[in-house]
């Protein structure tokens, strides 16, 4: 499975949100921008993609900017995934549209649906709360290693 950058991004972004929730600032497209070291233009279209699935709110003005609509906990993955890239949940076609052959619906039974059904299941068990939490404990082993 292959990610675009879009979800990619979308994943670092809400990490980075996630990971700096408790300072209960808001965060700027600006900011994602330079800290992660992703263009602005691009990060626009992104988070027009998480506002629509509400998955973050904006707050206009000087002091403006992102902060998340759900705690990490309630967020997972598999939302993240669907608001930015639909296309990876998407049914596998038939191979002709009138093809109702048995072999279509033995591959479409015996394969493509148990494999979509899995993948959902998979996402929708990882939340931002557990992103979060392998985030501290690789970052806590690189300070560890650093300070030796």
């Amino acid at each position: 499975m292959r990610l675009s950058s879009k979800s990619s991004y979308a994943l670092s972004c809400i990490m980075f949100m996630g990971k700096n929730k408790a300072s209960k600032k808001q965060v700027t497209i600006t900011e994602l921008s330079e800290r992660l070291e992703i263009s602005k233009i691009y990060l626009e279209q992104v988070f027009a993609l998480l506002k629509r699935a509400r998955l973050v709110t904006s707050t206009k003005g000087a002091q403006g900017g992102y902060s998340l609509s759900k705690q990490p906990k309630n967020m997972t993955v598999y939302e993240i995934l669907y608001a930015t890239e639909i296309s990876l949940f998407e049914k596998t076609p038939k191979s002709k549209p009138q093809d109702n052959s048995t072999i279509e619906q033995t591959l479409h039974k015996t394969i493509y649906s148990k494999l979509d059904s899995a993948i959902e299941a998979l996402l929708s068990k990882i939340t931002l709360e557990d992103l979060l939490t392998e985030l501290e404990t690789i970052e806590s082993k690189e300070g560890y290693m650093y300070n030796l």
